[in-house]
């Protein structure tokens, strides 16, 4: 899962224009949730091995203690299947954030309408591997979105 010098951007069929905070009534905050508050408050402290461990605790709020003494095996257990990218969130998919992995595949996000998030599509800088999110809708082969 090691992905690195990566520009995950904006699904094709994102329905906003703009990055918008996704915000959750549910006690239990979904995913994507918790994955824009850790990278929004802490941009390039995980990689995605780690943001999925982070969320995953923070997600089934496994106690603090717990998550010392059991790490291993949670991570373990965790790990033991697969688990998908960043291109299936649904931050770039719906929210309007693009994501990017570092050369040290440390992750941070940009709102579609940031001045960054632009220098990364255009290449500016770094030689990144441009990817889009994956699409909410799949397409029939006449080019038809189906959802």
């Amino acid at each position: 899962m090691n992905i690195t010098d990566t520009f995950v951007r904006v699904a094709e069929d994102c329905p906003i224009e703009i990055g918008m905070e996704p915000l959750s009534t549910r006690t239990l905050p979904p995913v994507h949730v918790i994955q824009y508050q850790l990278l929004s408050s802490d941009p390039y402290k995980y990689n995605l091995e780690e943001l999925i461990y982070e969320v995953h605790v923070r997600h089934k709020q496994i106690p603090q203690e717990e998550r010392v003494t059991r790490k291993e095996e949670i991570w373990a257990e965790l790990f033991s299947k697969n688990h998908p990218c960043m291109r299936a969130s649904m931050l770039p998919k719906r929210f309007g954030w693009g994501v990017h992995y570092n050369a040290e595949g440390k992750i941070a996000i940009y709102a579609k309408e940031s001045p960054e998030y632009d220098q990364f599509i255009m290449g500016e800088g770094e030689m990144l591997k441009l990817v889009y999110a994956m699409r909410s809708k799949r397409r029939l082969r006449g080019g038809e979105d189906v959802v």
